[in-house]
């Protein structure tokens, strides 16, 4: 396929592409995603970009492996290469027990997969000029999707280097997909990653663009409506392809930002303020910054300025957070020591009580903090630096009852339940803004949230909402 570049304002764009399974196929990216409504034959394309160049005098240098993230999973795609590559290449040989291809001329495709990033290690050294990824947004985090970058690699000049992918908006690894193709490329625009030099673009499909699986089932498209049942949040992401929403998002019938995030705005100094702690090293920490209204409300310039709502006795408010991440990826921490963090915490206190006028209290922390290692724990260290934490609570059932808490209080500000205590976030808390409408619900545990998730700020959050608990336990243990 002749594939002819345009290139403005440092935006480069592939023409012509008649159909998006010939754009895709025809992308002259290094990595390349297919993604939109279900039913769009995004399995069917990911399999013929590999198969393209087989036969094309590459040989056994053309070698390319297609990950799911369980071997169960890789059901559908097996049949339908048995379907395709029977009828287009009668020589190739499948190897059930190996899960790959070998066609006539030398080239293999393996199917495989990959489940955590320690899996890496068994492709550690490989040689993949193609490597795939079916339904992508399975995967909580990119780790195993960027250490298999190292393997995209060919001994033999002049053989191509592809890395492809597909899946539909949804999934748990649905923040991390959209951030690195969604929000960062228009579709059929190639952009250059500004660290590794690497081209990157996207491609939507469409469910009208299958025409063998509208053929076989011209009421496809009735059927998926109704398997949305009613839901608008999953109508929009599996019928409209949308990216700006989350399927199965664990508070997704609670939150409305317009509702929930507040500008920020000077408290009353009778309110009580807490500070809240998650652990973190490779992964983000988190602070969150939490009031509790005694019942006096904010001044009335500061209610009018602002259009603040009504605070119940016992509303909370998140006002401000420290998030220790590395500013660019998804999930990944700041690696600040615990000297550092107290540092950071010091100043956030002092500035909160400068502006409000509000002691800033110690509040629960991550247990694993109280740890003792090498003679010491990070909840020592940081004592020594001034700062003081109490331990979370973390009795049976305790994260349950933290969401419960969250959702509850959500719903209360929602429906404007005027004696209820609601939960609210100031712009300044942007990280809890931004993780919360990300969380999925587990799988194996409905009332709990998936812990594959950038939960940090929400786990930070839950041990201050749940810091009354403690009392209460402590109370049931002394009587």
């Amino acid at each position: 396929m002749t594939v002819a570049l345009r290139t403005k304002k440092n935006m480069t764009i592939w023409e012509p592409h008649p159909g998006s399974q010939e754009a895709y196929m025809a992308c002259p990216a290094r990595e390349a995603l297919i993604e939109g409504n279900r039913g769009g034959g995004k399995t069917d394309v990911l399999l013929m970009d590999f198969l393209q160049h087989v036969g094309q005098g590459y040989g056994a240098a053309w070698r390319g492996v297609l990950f799911r993230e369980e071997y169960t999973q890789l059901t559908d795609v097996i049949n339908k290469s048995l379907k395709w590559i029977r009828q287009i290449f009668p020589d190739a040989k499948w190897n059930g027990s190996e899960h790959k291809w070998t066609f006539g001329t030398g080239e293999v495709l393996y199917l495989r997969y990959m489940r955590v990033p320690a899996d890496y290690w068994n492709y550690h050294g490989h040689e993949y000029p193609w490597i795939g990824w079916e339904e992508l947004t399975n995967w909580a985090t990119d780790e195993c999707y960027l250490s298999m970058m190292s393997c995209n690699r060919c001994s033999e000049s002049g053989v191509p280097l592809k890395v492809r992918a597909s899946c539909n908006p949804s999934g748990i690894g649905h923040a991390w997909v959209k951030a690195r193709f969604i929000d960062s490329m228009r579709p059929y625009q190639i952009i250059t990653d500004p660290v590794t030099g690497k081209t990157r673009a996207r491609i939507q499909s469409r469910l009208d663009e299958n025409k063998t699986l509208l053929a076989a089932d011209p009421d496809y498209l009735n059927t998926i409506i109704a398997a949305t049942a009613g839901s608008e949040v999953k109508f929009k992401a599996w019928v409209k392809g949308s990216w700006d929403i989350i399927v199965g998002g664990f508070f997704y019938d609670v939150w409305d930002p317009k509702i929930h995030v507040l500008p920020h705005f000077k408290m009353p100094s009778s309110w009580y303020v807490l500070r809240s702690f998650d652990w973190g090293s490779q992964k983000p920490w988190s602070v969150s910054y939490i009031a509790e209204c005694n019942g006096e409300q904010p001044e009335e310039e500061e209610r009018v300025k602002h259009n603040l709502p009504y605070f119940s006795k016992g509303t909370t408010v998140v006002f401000d957070e420290i998030y220790g991440w590395d500013g660019a990826t998804p999930d990944a921490g700041d690696g600040a020591t615990s000297k550092e963090i107290a540092e950071r915490v010091k100043e956030k206190d002092k500035k909160i009580q400068e502006f409000h006028g509000i002691k800033v209290h110690s509040g629960p922390a991550d247990t694993q903090i109280y740890e003792v290692r090498d003679g010491t724990s990070i909840a020592a260290r940081m004592a020594r630096e001034r700062v003081v934490w109490k331990k979370a609570y973390k009795g049976s059932g305790s994260r349950v009852a933290g969401w419960d808490i969250m959702r509850t209080r959500l719903k209360s500000a929602l429906d404007k339940k005027m004696e209820a205590e609601h939960l609210y976030f100031t712009i300044k808390a942007r990280h809890h803004i931004r993780t919360l409408p990300l969380m999925q619900t587990d799988e194996k545990k409905m009332e709990d949230i998936d812990s594959k998730l950038e939960d940090h700020a929400m786990d930070s959050c839950r041990y201050g909402l749940t810091r009354k608990l403690i009392a209460m336990t402590r109370k049931k243990v002394c009587m």
